[in-house]
């Protein structure tokens, strides 16, 4: 058997074995599941989030994963399950604080009016300020579907709008980028 076959079976049972730790109260056992999945998480909170909230709501992503590990049956993998009640924390976020005024694109061009960066070969192009600079609603339907690979029927249930309204937004946010990126 190939060496990673063998490490990612044995990182999948030890997972599994933090998990039902975890779910039992064990406080060190969840410290490592946090450990292993806080990158992933953050990264999603980052993105689909202004950055400085990120830190924020990774936390309340670990304290309510704390709160409903109980509710985990493992029909998953953990790390899908932690991914999408992240995801839900991200949502009920966006409506607490009032963004959801920016779900839809209502213009054109929404990048058109951003300054780009000068065309040299020295600079890399910044595919986070890039997506920083979405309307809110393209941004969490480009994440999701491009970053994250939900299919817009989940989108539209999770972001409470129709799939043709997720294509729709998914359509706008890549011509943005790629505006933004030809820069």
């Amino acid at each position: 058997m190939p060496r990673q076959v063998l490490e990612d079976i044995l990182t999948a049972d030890s997972i599994a074995a933090d998990t039902a730790l975890a779910a039992s109260g064990d406080p060190s056992a969840f410290e490592r599941l946090y450990r292993t999945h806080v990158g992933r998480v953050h990264t999603l909170v980052r993105r689909m989030l202004d950055a400085d909230e990120a830190d924020d709501v990774t936390q309340d992503v670990f304290i309510r994963a704390w709160q409903k590990l109980s509710t985990f049956r493992g029909e998953s993998a953990f790390g899908t399950w932690l991914h999408r009640l992240a995801v839900n924390v991200v949502l009920a976020r966006r409506k607490t604080v009032g963004i959801e005024r920016g779900r839809f694109i209502t213009e054109e061009a929404p990048l058109d009016r951003a300054s780009g960066r000068p065309v040299t070969p020295e600079l890399s192009v910044d595919f986070e300020e890039a997506l920083a600079r979405l309307p809110e609603g393209a941004k969490q339907v480009f994440v999701l579907h491009d970053v994250e690979g939900y299919r817009h029927e989940e989108i539209a249930r999770m972001l409470g709008i129709v799939p043709g309204t997720s294509k729709s937004q998914l359509h706008h946010a890549r011509m943005a980028l790629r505006r933004y990126l030809d820069r």
